[in-house]
């Protein structure tokens, strides 16, 4: 291999170039898999963290993603205006804003996440299926800071 077939060993061997051109690739893969269903991933995922729970606020949403508060109105904003999402203040608390999927929100939901599930499938594809088990549990593990058991 000479000096210009890539970064050389010094560098593609560590952890956080593998972890940034994964990331890159899966987003890839998963933008490609989502545009025909006009949604993004951050939106996907918003999307389904209002997936089968009673309706949220706002705030409620922003915080099971954990992302800011003004992010979040953002994406709001952007998933109200292509009619995938509602939003109204709650009957109890009038400050507060509750939002729902619609019925769009619901179907676009269900054929994206199959979208992504299957983007997720070719970017494990060079993984045996208890690899990418183990994979995934490695990252959450990872990302909560506590370590998981692979079950099998």
């Amino acid at each position: 291999m000479s000096r210009n077939d890539g970064p050389g060993p010094e560098v593609s061997t560590r952890l956080g170039y593998l972890l940034k051109h994964a990331q890159l690739r899966m987003n890839e893969l998963n933008a490609r898999a989502l545009a025909p269903h006009g949604v993004n991933g951050r939106e996907l995922a918003v999307l389904l963290a209002l997936t089968g729970t009673e309706p949220a606020s706002q705030q409620e949403a922003a915080r099971r993603l954990g992302i800011d508060r003004t992010t979040m109105v953002a994406l709001l904003d952007t998933l109200e205006d292509k009619g995938l999402v509602s939003r109204h203040p709650d009957a109890e608390d009038r400050r507060r804003n509750v939002v729902e999927l619609t019925e769009a929100g619901r179907d676009t939901t269900e054929k994206a996440t199959a979208a992504s599930d299957e983007a997720e499938r070719d970017f494990l594809a060079a993984l045996d299926p208890r690899a990418a088990r183990q994979l995934r549990a490695a990252l959450r593990a990872l990302v909560s800071g506590t370590q998981e058991n692979d079950t099998e």
